[in-house]
């Protein structure tokens, strides 16, 4: 590097993001991740003794996934190449992995090929790495937000290690800004700043783990806020405010953040916990999911877990699938609140679900039923000389318009009405008719 190259890059680094400028650049300097980089875990005695091999970092954004891989390929001294999922293409692919045969063959030292958002590689790109990955050279560390079990083919995800990365703890995040500010070479040491402890919490609350944007606002407040006469910069809570805007949650709309929230929100509902199913319905909405997509859950919920229990129930939850089209963000969300509210405090039921599940097994396993004569169709020419509907009673010409007949040619049972709300009502009907039907003893 020449001088005018040295001066270039150092002007650079002076135009780079706070967050950016702050990477940690080792294992010490690494916040969080305990759970897999404290001393004696796995992962950090295969760096520390450089037996790596490749592996897979999964977690949410700003948790430290390409920091780790940069430290990692520092701590194993090893050449470091890094291509994005979304931009490589299969001929860059192998320009890297030609590269990192000669590097190897050269001086002896191995590469780590780092691919962010490795998610998004296609199939082909994948099996691509498959045989120098298998070989060992590159190692690969792949970073990804998408759950990897699901994302990446399974003989890749067969030959790595895959670790999970969590969103950083409040204290975490605390410690971050903290560090970003003393830190004069890097941060922000040279501007004296006065950050409220208010304003601290509610960054690090606000920024849900994500290191990058705790750093990111942090900047902005400090760069667009003027100083005092003492030439210091009040950072107070309405700056911290200010800097973040509309928060950003985390919440992927195809991905693990997707199923996750739709998951405990259906199980809240059914648990009858009306306060935890709001507060998903709310967090969904809030991350921009497609209010069609509550309401279809909510109409399954309230078949499958309330049934008949309360058949009103259904009767809201299509109301309000029918409302959130017709009217749409943001008003659609009062009669999504209503449905969620209301199938969470009603009785539950999954007797009419466990009925179909017992029979559409039965259907599929067993011996299959014939329809009994009596109840075959006998509305054409030459049906009765067949016997169709033949000795068939009709239920309303009977007292209570019931009538004991077989309408299975043999005796099944799938429905098994519960104690519960409605169905208690449904049970006892069921149970007079079959007293009814009983031969006198």
């Amino acid at each position: 590097m020449d001088l005018f190259e040295s001066q270039n890059a150092q002007e650079a680094g002076k135009h780079e993001p706070l967050a950016s400028r702050m990477r940690p650049r080792s294992l010490a300097e690494f916040c969080g991740q305990r759970h897999i980089l404290k001393e004696g875990t796995l992962l950090r005695r295969v760096i520390e003794t450089d037996k790596l091999s490749s592996i897979i970092l999964y977690g949410p954004p700003g948790c430290g996934k390409t920091t780790l891989a940069l430290i990692i390929s520092r701590e194993t001294k090893c050449f470091f190449e890094s291509v994005n999922a979304v931009a490589s293409s299969v001929a860059e692919l192998r320009k890297v992995l030609d590269k990192s045969k000669v590097n190897l063959k050269a001086y002896g030292k191995r590469t780590i090929l780092f691919v962010d958002e490795i998610h998004r590689f296609s199939r082909s790109q994948q099996d691509v790495l498959m045989p120098d990955v298998e070989r060992g050279n590159p190692l690969l560390v792949g970073a990804t937000t998408q759950n990897p079990f699901f994302a990446i083919n399974s003989p890749l995800l067969s030959r790595s290690l895959v670790f999970e990365l969590k969103a950083l703890d409040e204290t975490d995040v605390m410690d971050v800004i903290t560090r970003a500010l003393a830190d004069v070479e890097r941060g922000l040491g040279k501007t004296p700043v006065k950050m409220d402890r208010e304003a601290l919490k509610f960054l690090a609350g606000v920024s849900e783990g994500d290191a990058r944007r705790a750093l990111n606002a942090v900047e902005v407040g400090v760069l667009s806020t003027p100083p005092g006469k003492d030439g210091t910069v009040d950072f107070n809570l309405a700056v911290a405010q200010e800097s973040v805007q509309k928060k950003a949650v985390r919440y992927d709309n195809a991905g693990d953040e997707h199923y996750d929230h739709a998951s405990a929100f259906i199980k809240s509902m059914r648990g009858s916990d009306p306060d935890a199913a709001i507060y998903y319905l709310a967090k969904m909405l809030y991350a921009g999911e497609d209010p069609r997509f509550v309401a279809r859950r909510l109409v399954i919920c309230a078949s499958e877990d309330v049934g008949n229990a309360d058949p009103q129930a259904l009767v809201i939850a299509n109301a309000a699938l029918q409302a959130s089209e017709f009217i749409g963000m943001p008003e659609a969300r009062i009669p999504l609140a209503q449905a969620t509210t209301y199938i969470a405090c009603a009785p539950k039921s999954n007797a009419a679900y466990l009925a179909i599940e017992k029979a559409t097994k039965d259907v599929e396993e067993g011996r299959s039923l014939d329809v009994p004569a009596h109840l075959k169709d006998s509305h054409y020419k030459g049906a009765e000389s067949l016997g169709r509907g033949v000795g068939y009673q009709y239920a309303h010409d009977h007292p209570g318009h019931h009538v004991a007949q077989d309408y299975l040619t043999e005796h099944r049972q799938y429905y098994v009405p519960t104690e519960q709300g409605h169905e208690k009502t449904f049970k006892l009907y069921l149970e007079s008719l079959k007293a009814k039907a009983l031969p006198p003893k």
